[in-house]
């Protein structure tokens, strides 16, 4: 086999390599529709680390054993907790936190925190409510839906809830969360 012919051997498997390494990284295997990763910025006092690993394991899965804190949204103070995950608990050690709100899906507003949170011993996938907080893992956003959301995933963990009104929830434009005093 000639030099030519084995470099051109090499680039083709090179190239098809990076198309099917693309197209593996880019598939779905959930029905929810899904966009690039959300622009949104984000403001913190506490300082970018890695994520810890729990340590309690959480029983059950749900909106259960909450944790008070103090949101705001578009400068109006609502009721709000965060569950005790492990994924909430890490969130509450980025507090305070501002994070600019984008619309997703006509369904969630949506930020990036300033790293990705934990997701080591998750409670169990089930589908957002209206007014829950969530973190989708594979992006490392935050979720606020104001309309229920599809189906419960593995991927998206629920880490609290706000109790307000659907309709501020949809227009809000800009959270900060504290914790409670």
């Amino acid at each position: 086999m000639t030099t030519f012919t084995l470099r051109r051997a090499l680039t083709t498997t090179a190239t098809v390599g990076a198309l099917l390494l693309a197209a593996t990284a880019c598939s779905d295997d959930s029905s929810a529709e899904q966009a690039p990763t959300p622009i949104g910025s984000a403001t913190s006092s506490a300082p970018a680390s890695t994520p810890g690993s729990a340590s309690a394991s959480p029983t059950g899965s749900d909106r259960s054993t909450p944790m008070d804190i103090r949101v705001t949204l578009d400068g109006q103070e609502v009721e709000a907790t965060l569950n005790d995950s492990p994924a909430a608990r890490d969130l509450a050690s980025l507090l305070p936190l501002t994070l600019d709100l984008k619309d997703f899906h006509g369904t969630e507003r949506i930020a990036d925190p300033p790293r990705k949170l934990t997701t080591e011993n998750a409670p169990e996938p089930q589908a957002p409510k209206t007014g829950d907080l969530t973190y989708y893992a594979p992006w490392g956003n935050l979720a606020l839906f104001y309309k229920d959301g599809p189906s419960a995933s593995e991927d998206l963990l629920v880490l609290g809830h706000i109790d307000t009104d659907a309709g501020l929830l949809a227009g809000a434009d800009r959270i900060t969360i504290e914790a409670a005093s």
